[in-house]
């Protein structure tokens, strides 16, 4: 993708699942209030969903429709849960990598760290409660990743 660096790999070798080694990844804290959101399946995706300026993605399957978006413009009286911070993986990763989020998520869920993935067509999205980010990026820093922000 013309533009777009891919997924730099620095710091040390880390173990994947299959007993390769990869180097740690660059990931960049997004200090941005996120709420999500369940409605029931046959919702109408509502027209504030597009407001989101930082980040918004919406999914929508048999059970249920799904809006992870900035806080600020999920309304109210919208039952959901608030308070979410976003680590990204810096630069565009390949489909064909494997074991990058388990990297990710094993230090997050060693350290008792509950997280919400998300994966878009360029990169992958960690999202953890604003209150456990400092514990979270001590983690992932411990696992051989480099946190930038915050």
């Amino acid at each position: 993708m013309p533009g777009v660096a891919p997924a730099r790999a620095i710091g040390p070798l880390i173990p994947t699942s299959r007993g390769a080694m990869s180097r740690g990844l660059t990931l960049d804290y997004l200090d941005h209030p996120i709420a999500i959101c369940r409605l029931p399946p046959e919702t109408p995706i509502p027209a504030w969903a597009w407001t989101a300026r930082y980040f918004v993605t919406v999914s929508r399957t048999e059970q249920e429709l799904s809006i992870t978006a900035d806080a600020d413009v999920m309304p109210a009286d919208v039952p959901s849960q608030r308070d979410y911070r976003a680590f990204r993986v810096r630069g565009t990763i390949g489909f064909g990598l494997i074991g990058l989020l388990s990297s990710i998520i094993r230090p997050l869920s060693e350290a008792g760290i509950g997280i919400l993935s998300i994966g878009t067509h360029d990169t992958d999205y960690v999202l953890v409660k604003e209150d456990e980010v400092e514990h979270a990026k001590s983690a992932l820093e411990r696992a051989g990743h480099h946190v930038v922000g915050r």
